[in-house]
């Protein structure tokens, strides 16, 4: 029976295993019974199931995913957003805590071109548009504090196993801190001399 060679280096077209033990998950595919890779990247398996963890590359959107992102303008039906990727974003008035009614409210009071949100992901439509919502009980408009971008392929380093990284940082430096993933960090207080 073939193995997987976890932590192997893949190129795109590689070939990682010849079996229907196996499933591809993200960024492989499976052609016939074998799994190929799609990126640039480090093998890892994980309950029978080959993900390949890219070593560089732009931010996916996938439905679930908590990102942190830029109000970039404010239309009818709801405000579009930076979340860091090719991929647009729409933060629809139904995504928002309470009802709206956009001909007696200025949406500007709610979120305005410039603030940042901590928001979930609900949707991927076929024309690469993310949609978002605010009625997660994480999700919250951020205020102060700074924004910093990284690599994408970077956030589960910085995360680190269980949260042992971010938990770190935060002890260490007293700061709040909220990682996208995105690539785009929040933080907000904490001694920087640290």
């Amino acid at each position: 029976m073939n193995e997987v060679k976890e932590k192997q280096f893949v190129l795109p077209g590689d070939k990682i295993i010849e079996s229907m033990d196996y499933l591809p998950g993200k960024n492989c595919y499976r052609d016939g019974n074998t799994i190929y890779s799609k990126r640039v990247g480090l093998v890892y398996v994980k309950n029978r199931v080959i993900n390949i963890v890219p070593l560089a590359g732009i931010y996916v959107p996938e439905a679930g995913d908590m990102v942190i992102g830029e109000i970039k303008d404010i239309q009818y039906s709801g405000w579009v957003v930076d979340i860091n990727s090719s991929y647009s974003a729409f933060l629809p008035l139904s995504g928002v805590r309470s009802y709206i009614d956009p001909l007696k409210t200025d949406m500007a009071k709610i979120y305005n071109i410039g603030d940042f949100i901590y928001t979930k992901i609900t949707l991927i439509s076929t024309l690469k548009t993310a949609y978002l919502t605010m009625k997660d009980k994480s999700t919250r408009k951020l205020i102060a504090g700074r924004i910093i971008k990284i690599s994408p392929v970077k956030v589960p380093r910085v995360i680190g196993k269980h949260g042992s990284m971010i938990n770190l940082i935060k002890e260490k430096t007293g700061c709040r801190m909220i990682v996208g993933q995105n690539g785009v960090i929040w933080i907000d207080g904490g001694d920087i001399n640290k």
